[in-house]
């Protein structure tokens, strides 16, 4: 009996969605192509890397995903639902998006309050969770500081508060350190390893390549496509062997540009 359990844990597991998928997503604005093909997929207890510059196409891919665009062409998926159909997904879903999305005249708890009234949470579970939040975003002594007072770093570490209040299985962010000072950057780091390791699966773009190795897996992105994807020691690794002695991101990512763009590397 107990191999026929461990057999039928197996299969679901091997049946179960991945918890975020974008299949050959492609938008237009205008006369400009944000995402042309763009694809990947990224399991629970992940955190996936959209790395590239201004206008790869990384804000829409997380706007896509969280159902906040429709799209021209491909499929969006969050375990498995249509983020731009199926309310359900909201539930499951958190998104800190780039630009400001908290209420810069209120405090840092009644922004918390706000968020926690609009996800219908129980007062118990909201004072345990906000609290717990509170704490590990060292934001606990800066209670009743309006946002729009916040250190850059510290309306960032909000934000991600606010986003975490209901407890989603899925994390989207968009250049959440963009702005942020290198002790910050590294704490907003610390705290969504943190939530991996608990087993949610995160999403994040940023346009720094030394954040690249801090990912599970990272892609590419250039022109809204997918140009590398892998392990950032595995993509580092094989960049090493095609003989470039000191292999760093910023290097492979040009050379990958260059290579997409048809230049000679």
């Amino acid at each position: 009996m107990a191999g026929a359990g461990t057999s039928a844990t197996a299969a679901a597991a091997v049946a179960a969605p991945p918890a975020v998928e974008a299949r050959d997503l492609s938008r237009r604005f205008g006369a400009v192509t944000a995402l042309d093909g763009l694809g990947f997929q990224v399991a629970r207890g992940e955190l996936y890397g959209l790395i590239g510059p201004d206008g790869a196409g990384k804000t829409t891919a997380i706007r896509a995903l969280a159902g906040l665009i429709g799209l021209d062409g491909g499929e969006a998926r969050i375990l498995g639902l249509d983020p731009l159909r199926d309310g359900a997904v909201r539930e499951r879903l958190g998104l800190m998006p780039q630009q400001y999305s908290l209420y810069r005249d209120l405090t840092v708890a009644e922004n918390l309050t706000f968020f926690g009234r609009l996800s219908v949470l129980p007062r118990a579970v909201f004072r345990e969770r906000s609290e717990r939040l509170l704490a590990i975003t060292r934001l606990a002594p800066f209670t009743g500081r309006r946002a729009d007072q916040l250190s850059g770093g510290m309306y960032k570490k909000l934000a991600l508060a606010c986003a975490l209040l209901h407890q989603p299985e899925v994390l989207l962010l968009d250049e959440p350190t963009n702005g942020v000072d290198p002790v910050s950057r590294r704490e907003l780091w610390e705290l969504l390893h943190e939530f991996v390791e608990g087993g949610m699966a995160v999403v994040i773009s940023t346009p720094y390549m030394d954040e690249a190795e801090r990912c599970s897996r990272v892609g590419l992105v250039h022109h809204g496509r997918l140009l590398l994807e892998g392990a950032p020691e595995k993509l580092l690794a094989a960049f090493e062997r095609d003989g470039h002695p000191r292999p760093t991101f910023e290097a492979l990512f040009i050379h990958a540009i260059e290579r997409a763009d048809g230049v000679a590397a």
